[in-house]
Order: structure tokens, then sequence, then C-alpha cells
């Protein structure tokens, strides 16, 4: 289904992300964040997927913080306290992407008084999919994009040396694992000249499964620790935008082993997962 509604908010950043994981939140900020309450903002549409997928990922798997669900015109009144933290799909784009793209972000955001999104202290930023591509693209990996957000929270506070510098290099670490793990990924998100399992031994020698989203939506739902998918982000039709975001996280534990985007260049570099991505890992 189309989402033809999104929340009606926009963060223009004032520099370019280099990754979903460049919001480091500050010890304050994560210890603020544990006394709120977490307000999960619905979608406009209340007969939409968005919001009964987003609940069934929260109710399966949020532990950090005491939840409430709410909408948009209630969420315009919390925000302003610091008391209150929000989940929340956010329109993001980058001030220096001449091409103006658009992209839907999951955001950890704490309230604040300043009253602007930006003035919103940013906890964690997901990439979830380009403006207005089918919900369907991520509704049945938000039980594992959760896990990850709120471990990724865990892993700041624990690490109070991290920083937006840092993080990834961090996180690039667990890619060492993915030997003993079977990846999951979905035909059509594969470049041609890895599109076939024959193909993509040529580039990486670990398990691979060619799958469909079901088998995805299971693994995670199963917790299944033996598999890693891939989520990429990338336009509903061949055009000249930006930027493909190219995720591997745990259906298990939404554990991040391998981050990365490309630019899309017609002909050169495709929508889609690289044979340079195989052989990064």
């Amino acid at each position: 289904m189309k989402h033809t509604i999104l929340l009606s908010v926009l963060i223009m950043f004032s520099a370019m992300y280099s990754s979903a994981q460049d919001a480091v939140a500050s010890p304050d900020e994560i210890k603020k964040f544990y006394k709120t309450k977490t307000y999960v903002v619905f979608d406009s549409n209340i007969f939409g997927s968005y919001n009964k997928a987003i609940k069934k990922a929260i109710e399966q798997n949020w532990t950090l913080t005491e939840v409430e669900y709410i909408d948009e015109t209630k969420y315009a009144t919390l925000r302003r306290s610091y008391r209150n933290s929000f989940l929340v799909r956010t329109k993001v784009k980058f001030t220096k992407d001449k091409s103006k793209t658009a992209y839907t972000f999951l955001s950890l955001l704490l309230g604040s008084n300043k009253g602007t999104m930006s003035g919103m202290p940013d906890l964690c930023s997901f990439p979830l999919s380009y403006y207005n591509v089918d919900y369907d693209k991520y509704l049945y990996k938000l039980g594992a994009i959760i896990m990850f957000m709120q471990n990724h929270v865990k892993v700041t506070q624990e690490n109070p040396k991290l920083s937006s510098k840092n993080i990834l290099k961090y996180y690039s670490k667990n890619a060492e694992e993915l030997g003993s793990k079977t990846l999951y990924v979905l035909k059509d998100e594969l470049a041609k000249d890895v599109n076939t399992l024959s193909k993509i031994k040529l580039f990486y020698a670990g398990k691979v499964k060619i799958v469909e989203p079901e088998d995805i939506k299971k693994a995670i739902a199963d917790k299944d620790p033996n598999v890693v998918f891939l989520h990429k982000v990338g336009p509903d039709s061949n055009s000249q935008k930006m930027r493909i975001y190219k995720v591997i996280m745990g259906a298990a534990d939404g554990k991040l082993y391998y981050f990365n985007y490309h630019k899309y260049k017609k002909g050169k570099s495709p929508d889609a997962f690289l044979s340079s991505d195989f052989k990064k890992l």
C-alpha cells in the first residue's frame, strides 16, 4: 500500500549525514531518555498498515521505557517537554544534496522546549525508505529495526567515547561474525553481476540464500540467531536519485553487521547491493 500520508514534519540537517548512525547522543541525553515515557507517533491514516506494524514491533521488542501511542496533534504539544521521548517517522533531506531527494527515517528523539524538530536531541535515526515508497518495502523488518535502535542507545550509553566519527568503525567489527550466519537477500535487490548464488560466490565466500520477504519476516519473528538480512533503501523507479543505503542486520537482535551507501549512477552504480559490497563483507 502506498503511503499517501506521512507525518507533516521535515528535518533539514545543517550538515551531510555520513550514515544513519551519526546520531550519537551525549551521556546526559541518554540519562534523560531513560526517565522519559516514549511516545510512538502513529500515521494520520488510521486505517493504514504502518500503525498496526509499528505497534506490533514495539510490543514484541521494546524494553527500555514506558510506551504510549499518540497521533500527530498530541505529538506537536508533547514534543516540547524534555520529559518525553518519541519514535517518529521523519521526512529527511540533506542540505548539500542538489537533487533534493527525500527519505523516510525512523527517529528516536528527545523532547525539547526549543519548539523545533531540529532542536530535538536525536538518539538514533534509521533509514526506512525513499519518501513515498511503498510501506511494504520495510514494514516486515520493523521488529529488527526497533531492536537495533534500542540496542544502539545501550551501546552509546556503555561506550561514552563513541561519536559520529567512530560509531561505524565500532559496528564494523561485527562483520567478523558473518561467517557463522546465513545472509538472506532478495533477488531484485542484487546487482546483475551478483543476482545468483554462483555469481555471488565469485565475490563472497559466506553463506547466502536468495529468499522472499516472507522468509525474512519469519526469521525476524522467530528471532533466528543464524540469519542476517539485507535492508536496502532505494527509489521505487529508475531515476537519478542520490543515495542507495545498504544495511545488513541480525534477524534475532537487530545487530548491525554492515552499513554503507553509494550514489546512484545509471549503468555504473545501480539501485542494488553491489559486487563491491560483497567484497567488503
